[in-house]
């Protein structure tokens, strides 16, 4: 194997190591949350450790994070690995080449401040600018998305899970300022479809990593 292939499977690898340990954990910790409240709303002693409500926002913020991190590692391989410097997009396009990387900036800087804002509105506009950055990577040319097939392509899979972490970090404080459950059952609804597409992701990604590293591979 030579070195740029290495480089090709920190994205997967991430996903295996980090992402998907998080996505039992968190999912775990969701079930005991919500049969620890069900009890509670009953009258009934449970055996659930009060402190599971707060491990799974903590382990939730880290698989979103890590969700969002490794579509971005994704999409840094063919963006700035092989258009950059492959391709010499640096020197050819250079406007070009500081977009994405700019873009890249926003991305992470953004992320990093959906964390840290409490205000509604703030949540909104980071959120919002990390979606954006993520989105326009991804449309780029020279990232593998299997367009004719959208709806079995690991691309889209990704984007869409990536969007929908993005989305429940920044409705974290809604969940437990609403007394209605509005925003806590429109959170449990959408990350029971992220669940279902991070198994897409494994299905798809399997089958894809070869067939990418052939689509990224030079002619001849």
């Amino acid at each position: 194997m030579k070195a740029e292939d290495f480089l090709w499977l920190i994205h997967p690898v991430i996903a295996v190591i980090a992402v998907f340990p998080l996505i039992g954990i968190v999912v775990s910790y969701a079930w005991q949350t919500r049969q620890l409240r069900l009890q509670t709303v009953e009258g009934r002693k449970s055996n659930i450790p009060a402190i599971v409500g707060c491990e799974h926002v903590k382990i939730g913020r880290w698989l979103a994070s890590s969700v969002i991190g490794v579509a971005l590692v994704g999409l840094a391989y063919p963006l700035v690995i092989k258009k950059m410097f492959q391709q010499q997009l640096l020197t050819q396009e250079p406007f070009s080449a500081l977009l994405i990387l700019l873009l890249f900036a926003v991305s992470l800087v953004s992320l990093v401040i959906l964390h840290q804002a409490r205000a509604w509105y703030w949540r909104g506009i980071f959120a919002t600018l990390t979606g954006m950055a993520v989105v326009m990577l991804g449309c780029q040319d020279g990232v593998f998305r299997r367009g004719n097939e959208w709806y079995w392509s690991h691309y889209y899979y990704g984007i869409v899970a990536a969007l929908l972490m993005i989305f429940s970090l920044a409705i974290i404080e809604e969940i437990y300022r609403d007394k209605s459950n509005l925003w806590r059952n429109l959170h449990t609804l959408l990350n029971c479809f992220a669940l279902a597409l991070f198994i897409g992701q494994g299905f798809t990604g399997t089958r894809d990593i070869f067939e990418i590293a052939l689509y990224m591979s030079p002619p001849g």
